[in-house]
């Protein structure tokens, strides 16, 4: 079908104009002189998305889940026991993750669509007199269920038992689109990826450490060395990377961060607020439930919708995407054919949400779902002409 195909779903996400065409660039020496004049203010707005004083900023080149392991083998030691919930499949992926890298986790399963199950951490942390567990593990936003959890509530949690676990957070759909305070929450490490809030690509793991962190990265055993947070940090202080860095990537994040402190942050949490409001305004008029379980809990950068019984959300996905040209997100692992998901961050307004909305409908009544048509589009238009 001719037209531009719509990107809905919640990351890779739409690339403003300004940020493709930083990136067009020829190739640069990537060690000219003069590139900490680059760098520097590049990590000290990095700092500010963070809201973090103290914190260090990473970038590797890679995705979310390098970040992850980048995290995961500087501040850890083999055998070091992390607890962590699982409640849809990128908490999933953390967890097995560690498996992978030999670090023992206690997993508290909860139903997908609920969030972190404080009482159940206060049982195991309270119980935890020896201090064996090392880290707390916690999916910020779970991208496949719609979920956003209190990362405040958990560091409450530990300073409340006074328990020493370091607070690891992937923030990797909510960092830059969704309010995130390192130093308020008292997180350790933070991870993120260019291709959600940023705006950019995949292909830089965008992450940040404490101080505390940092200090206990000098002495952790875990393998690492193209990850290794102090051989990076050595030479980032020059201005310049310990290996060739991806300067189109690099070039695009500064125009990234321009556009992100010129909108203010506080105007970008806003303005996802507002346009999560109408998607799930939307929902409600179709007369659909959401996977997030209690409205406490619903995400301002993804809404993932169930369909009912009989029908198969993946049906949802092909015909938004082969007849109307318009990518939606399917279900993952345990809600596979379940539900469907509406990505709404990065570079977003009214007007796109809305066709977002409206193909939804149309997608839907073609599969055969019951709903009064135009219900959903004149339900989040009531909501965005406030």
């Amino acid at each position: 079908m001719p037209g531009k195909t719509s990107l809905f779903v919640p990351g890779p996400t739409n690339m403003p104009d300004r940020v493709r065409q930083s990136m067009d660039i020829s190739n640069e020496d990537h060690r000219a002189p003069g590139m900490e004049k680059f760098w520097h203010p590049l990590i000290s707005d990095l700092r500010k998305v963070f809201e973090t004083e103290s914190g260090q900023p990473f970038v590797f080149p890679g995705t979310g889940s390098s970040g992850w392991e980048a995290a995961l083998t500087n501040l850890l030691n083999k055998g070091d026991k992390v607890l962590s919930a699982r409640f849809g499949q990128f908490s999933h992926l953390w967890i097995e993750m560690c498996k992978k890298l030999h670090i023992d986790v206690e997993v508290v399963d909860v139903d997908w669509g609920g969030g972190t199950p404080h009482d159940e951490f206060e049982k195991i942390l309270s119980e935890d007199n020896n201090h064996e567990i090392k880290a707390v593990l916690i999916t910020h936003n779970e991208t496949s269920t719609g979920v956003t959890n209190n990362v405040s509530a958990t560091r409450d949690l530990l300073n409340k038992l006074n328990h020493p676990a370091l607070l690891f957070v992937d923030g990797v759909s909510s960092i830059g689109s969704i309010k995130f305070e390192m130093d308020s929450w008292g997180v350790d490490v933070a991870v993120s990826g260019s291709q959600k809030g940023f705006m950019l690509p995949a292909g830089l793991a965008i992450s940040c450490v404490s101080q505390k962190g940092l200090e206990i990265a000098k002495s952790s055993n875990l393998p690492r060395a193209y990850f290794d947070y102090h051989d990076m940090m050595k030479v980032n202080e020059t201005g310049y990377w310990p290996y060739t860095n991806p300067m189109p990537l690099l070039r695009g994040l500064r125009e990234a961060l321009n556009m992100m402190m010129e909108e203010g942050l506080d105007n970008i949490y806003s303005r996802h607020l507002f346009l999560a409001q109408a998607v799930q305004k939307a929902t409600q008029a179709w007369g659909l439930e959401m996977c997030a379980k209690d409205q406490s809990l619903y995400s301002n950068t993804v809404t993932a919708i169930m369909v009912p019984e009989g029908i198969d959300s993946t049906d949802i996905v092909k015909t938004a995407y082969n007849k109307y040209n318009t990518s939606f997100g399917g279900g993952l692992n345990k809600v596979a054919g379940k539900l469907f998901r509406i990505g709404h961050l990065g570079d977003l307004n009214s007007t796109m949400i809305l066709g977002a909305i409206s193909t939804a409908e149309l997608a839907m009544y073609d599969v055969g779902i019951n709903f009064e048509l135009g219900s959903g589009v004149a339900a989040a238009i009531k909501h965005l002409k406030i």
